[in-house]
């Protein structure tokens, strides 16, 4: 299996390579080299689950593990009126909304979050940036949030739509950070509405009051300040139509490890 999995990773940084390559193609060559990519994406997303499994955990810790800070990236704080006044508050008007191709829409507090069954989990947080670190999670699993709201037959992914401002980006005007799971990866066990980190309230610089936790993938699908979730067919309308912030910038839709 770590043999595998070093594979896969190979196959990752084979992907970056190719893009670095596409930046120095010329437009008239450049489809090809973007379908390669594509199709490299797509083979590494089979082989995982082929020689994994389709719900196979990611490696778990112990205590000792536990790294004495937890390192922050990204957005350390959205920094907008709206959000400064959810934190007054300690975001206890917070509400999580759960639409789209879905058969019963959803509005769910931090309350109703954290009465729901809890699953606690210390895992790895693997950063694109070469980083990692290991921290302590509780949260809601997203399975059955996602089973409450009825998933409509031709529901194929789940978008998280976040707090945090992100301004201009390559593909145009993004208002706030997004991303996207298929809904594999939405329902894993190991996927969760986290508002803990290592036994305490999430701290903003983390993404408070509720994170996305998907522990099979790179850190930059961990989406912070979940507001919405929406259920959809296809994410190719959506922004970039790459299915999440960073992806329209250039990075790979499947970020699996």
């Amino acid at each position: 299996m770590a043999e595998t999995r070093r594979n896969l990773l190979k196959g990752m940084l084979a992907s970056a390579g190719a893009l670095m390559l596409a930046a120095c193609t010329p437009l008239s060559e450049q489809q090809w080299v973007v379908s390669a990519l594509g199709e490299v994406e797509n083979l590494t997303r089979r082989m995982q689950r082929l020689f994994a499994g389709h719900h196979a955990l990611a490696p778990e810790f112990s205590k000792k593990d536990i790294a004495p800070v937890f390192r922050a990236n990204g957005t350390l704080n959205p920094q907008t009126d709206e959000y400064a006044a959810h934190a007054a508050k300690d975001f206890a008007d917070w509400r999580i909304e759960v639409g789209g191709l879905v058969e019963r829409k959803l509005s769910l507090s931090m309350a109703e979050l954290r009465a729901m069954p809890p699953r606690t989990q210390i895992t790895r947080h693997d950063c694109v940036e070469g980083w990692s670190c290991i921290g302590e999670w509780t949260g809601a699993p997203l399975a059955p949030i996602l089973a409450a709201a009825g998933p409509k037959p031709e529901a194929r992914y789940v978008m998280f739509y976040c707090a945090d401002p992100m301004g201009s980006s390559l593909s145009g005007d993004v208002p706030y950070y997004y991303e996207s799971l298929d809904l594999l990866e939405a329902t894993h066990p190991q996927t969760i509405l986290a508002y803990q980190l290592n036994g305490q309230v999430l701290p903003v610089e983390h993404g408070a009051p509720v994170r996305l936790r998907a522990e099979r993938q790179l850190g930059y699908k961990m989406a912070k300040y979940v507001q919405r979730i929406e259920l959809v067919e296809h994410f190719s309308n959506i922004n970039g139509g790459k299915g999440g912030y960073w992806e329209d910038q250039g990075y790979t839709w499947y970020g699996g490890i």
